[in-house]
């Protein structure tokens, strides 16, 4: 089963997502994204580790290639999260390339080697701006993943203003 929980900057998504784990048995896999590059995301990272500090998460470390992570039978994952995983795909050369192809064949293999999946996704699409074409194909290759992964995904969550909205299925 995989699960989308997607949303705006300091949504409560990674706590509601965090929140469905409570319930399942069995080992649970933290992906973790965030390459640590500076304090900002120094910070973030460690924010993130407290909040799943007494959960039984397993921590994998896994910037890139998410199609090699081979695991364990019948247990629960947590990708943290897709704009992360996304940028460090699409700029991992110095060059622009376009990762969806390759991140969509990852979730693939996860979803395959897992019961629940459940992957953190950005809203990165809806303040109207125009940025520098980097970052504006950044933004189209994140729209592409997250509409090709609502599409295989049970359900569909967004967390506004840190309340869980159903968009497609239901909360686990």
């Amino acid at each position: 089963m995989i699960t989308i929980v997607t949303g705006g900057s300091k949504c409560s998504k990674s706590s509601f997502a965090e929140s469905l784990f409570e319930k399942t048995g069995g080992r649970k896999i933290y992906i973790a994204t965030m390459i640590p590059y500076g304090e900002d995301a120094q910070t973030a990272i460690e924010r993130h580790r407290k909040m799943r500090k007494d959960k039984d998460f397993e921590t994998i470390e896994k910037y890139t290639d998410i199609d090699e992570i081979c695991l364990p039978e019948k247990c629960s994952v947590l990708l943290e999260c897709m704009g992360n995983l996304c940028a460090n795909e699409m700029f991992a050369n110095n060059e622009i390339s376009f990762p969806a192809d390759k991140i969509i064949k990852g979730i693939e293999k996860i979803a395959a080697q897992s019961e629940h999946f459940v992957i953190v996704t950005n809203n990165v699409f809806c303040d109207g701006i125009y940025y520098e074409k980097e970052t504006m194909e950044y933004i189209r290759s994140m729209g592409e993943i997250n509409c090709r992964i609502a599409e295989i995904a049970d359900n569909v969550i967004e967390c506004v203003y840190g309340i869980p909205v159903v968009l497609k299925g239901k909360i686990l």
